[in-house]
């Protein structure tokens, strides 16, 4: 007699440690990273500081993510958005995940250091320090204001797209990172409102856990507005031109719209379509700063 039922097959090894590195959350950083490249000259970007750029700073946002999944394995297991994290699962150990880390850090850095420049490998070192450890360590456990402090390490790849081009600082790439900055809570925190009961269960200080939701709704509203305002900065300070001040002002004024729904409605579906949209608005944001870039025109 045949089975009934067929276990099903099990998930190649190679695709757990792929969700170890949050391919998603990478992506989109790796967005910012890349248009940060193309903002920093007038020109194109060499293709080896294109590629091999790329690939070292992809090779360090993976192992930020992979230490914060080793850090965060009692989070993840109580969480829904997170229970079937290979760690959790137990498809990879924590011996394999810290040797991975390791070297995806390492590599990253080396190739940084010796194909592209020192200062984006050192920046990059920090990075991975803010994000994986200040960050997941320490703020997230510690205060409601570890999404606007630990933010900082997750705004940084634009300025890192930068440097890699440039080998210096400048003053436009620290506004691309004064944006992402400014975009962080309100995008974070209206998860934290649809997650609010399990960042609770998991004792976490979230801002809806220890403030309450309505709270959060405001400071979701007022994030919001800030970032409409600074979103224009790279229009009033010569950066960018009109196709960027149009793009920046509708996507704003859409990301305000959700705000307000989201403060003033009762739909519990809100937040969650407001966190889907700020992922929309960050990456349509960027994407209207690179077409801006070749094609920019402003009124005399």
């Amino acid at each position: 007699m045949t089975m009934v039922a067929v276990e099903k097959e099990e998930a190649p090894l190679w695709r757990a440690y792929w969700e170890l590195t949050k391919p998603g959350v990478v992506a989109l950083l790796m967005v910012t990273a890349v248009i940060g490249m193309f903002l920093s000259t007038p020109g194109m970007v060499p293709l080896r500081v294109l590629i091999l750029g790329s690939l070292g700073m992809a090779l360090a946002m993976m192992a930020s993510a992979v230490i914060n999944q080793i850090m965060d394995q009692r989070i993840d297991a109580i969480m829904a958005r997170t229970h079937r994290r290979p760690l959790v699962q137990g498809r990879v150990n924590t011996r394999a995940a810290l040797i991975f880390a390791a070297v995806l850090g390492l590599l990253s850095l080396v190739i940084l250091d010796v194909f592209i420049n020192r200062l984006t490998a050192v920046l990059t070192f920090f990075g991975i320090i803010g994000y994986a450890f200040i960050y997941t360590m320490w703020l997230k456990r510690a205060t409601p204001q570890n999404i606007v402090i630990g933010g900082l390490a997750g705004a940084i790849p634009p300025l890192l797209g930068w440097t890699a081009v440039t080998g210096a600082v400048h003053p436009h790439a620290l506004l691309l990172v004064l944006i992402i900055f400014a975009w962080t809570p309100p995008h974070f925190w209206a998860l934290a409102i649809h997650r609010r009961d399990e960042y609770a269960k998991a004792d976490i200080p979230m801002l809806p856990v220890t403030h309450g939701i309505e709270f959060t709704k405001t400071a979701v509203l007022l994030y919001t507005v800030i970032l409409f305002l600074i979103a224009l900065l790279p229009y009033l300070t010569g950066m960018s031109g009109l196709i960027y001040l149009a793009g920046a002002t509708v996507l704003g004024g859409i990301f305000l719209v959700y705000a307000l729904r989201l403060k003033f409605r009762s739909d519990p579906s809100v937040p969650m379509k407001t966190f889907g949209f700020s992922i929309t608005y960050l990456f349509a944001l960027f994407l209207i700063l690179l077409v801006d870039h070749y094609f920019s025109f402003r009124l005399v």
